[in-house]
């Protein structure tokens, strides 16, 4: 059971992001028409969070990482639907274990959110992309993709 918790008024959301990058680029995930995002999902419960992405890539791209360490903790706040979402998501820097997954381009697969599949496009861009304008979720992550700090570090984003 996912930590999301959908009330009348508004909706809450604890997510792990795995940020891969590889030979200069970034590995991402874009559901159809929409824009590019950190791959991961939320949490299960009694899972820990350095769990989560492990489990996501596996589900999601049949592909085993390891965790290499904290890099930032999001609070956002964006549209779930009609209803304001308040998300927690916590990014980890991972690596792959082994090459089990193109290396390069876009390649196909999905996820499951509320019992509806979702299909995704898994994304190779690199980084030099990130830093002209490219609309990745969430934006304030992007700096510290790019250059990251020696702590972690905590970042707001309101989209509403």
């Amino acid at each position: 059971m996912d930590i999301l918790f959908k009330k009348e008024d508004f909706v809450f959301s604890y997510r792990v992001g795995g940020i891969l990058i590889r030979n200069g680029k970034i590995l991402l995930q874009r559901p159809k028409n929409d824009d590019y995002a950190i791959i991961g999902g939320h949490v299960a419960a009694m899972e820990t969070s350095m769990e989560t992405p492990k489990r996501e890539f596996e589900e999601e791209l049949h592909a085993k990482i390891e965790i290499d360490n904290l890099l930032a903790i999001g609070e956002i706040y964006f549209p779930w639907g009609k209803k304001p979402c308040h998300q927690i998501c916590l990014y980890y820097r991972v690596h792959l274990t082994e090459d089990s997954i193109s290396l390069d381009g876009v390649f196909h697969g999905y996820d499951e959110l509320d019992n509806e599949r979702m299909d995704l496009d898994f994304c190779w861009l690199s980084l030099e992309e990130l830093k002209n304008g490219i609309k990745i979720y969430p934006q304030e992550l992007i700096p510290y993709i790019l250059k990251p700090e020696k702590e972690i570090v905590h970042f707001i984003s309101r989209q509403i």
